[in-house]
């Protein structure tokens, strides 16, 4: 009974797949959108992916310390407003591995100038590692869409 409802799941899938793939149901390539966003001929561009770490400095002061998360958050939107951040987000689990950032920018030189930037990383309190990240140009349409989901800005 097993094996029957793992190869039904089986074709089922495969099924999907292929209506997926069907030329009827590709969408239309936007020549005018790819450009905008900066995409490459398979929809394509480069990143750069920032893995927020804790730092070596950790305040004590939980006054002080959510005025430096509030001047964080300030300076994510001022980031993403600039087009120079794409996505930014905490990870959930209260781990030394904080959270990612994934900037609009094509070298980790020009990553590292933006981090310099972060209030949480002149204080210490995080630490950043960057990487080159190749993904879909579509991220490029988080923050528009985001801002249209949102009933409360996180800063006010």
């Amino acid at each position: 009974m097993k094996k029957a409802l793992l190869i039904l799941t089986a074709a089922i899938l495969s099924v999907n797949c292929l209506a997926q793939s069907s030329p009827s149901a590709k969408p239309v390539y936007d020549a005018a959108l790819a450009k905008k966003l900066g995409a490459d001929d398979y929809g394509m561009k480069k990143y750069v992916m920032a893995f927020l770490k804790e730092g070596p400095t950790q305040l004590k002061d939980s006054a002080a310390n959510m005025q430096l998360q509030m001047a964080h958050l300030k300076n994510i939107g001022r980031l993403a407003a600039e087009g120079k951040l794409v996505v930014a987000g905490p990870f959930l689990d209260n781990q030394p591995l904080r959270g990612i950032f994934i900037f609009n920018v094509e070298t980790v030189e020009e990553a590292q100038k933006l981090t310099e930037t972060d209030p949480a990383i002149k204080a210490g309190a995080l630490v950043m590692e960057l990487h080159p990240f190749y993904c879909s140009a579509a991220l490029m349409q988080v923050v528009p869409i985001h801002n249209t989901l949102q009933k409360k800005s996180m800063t006010n």
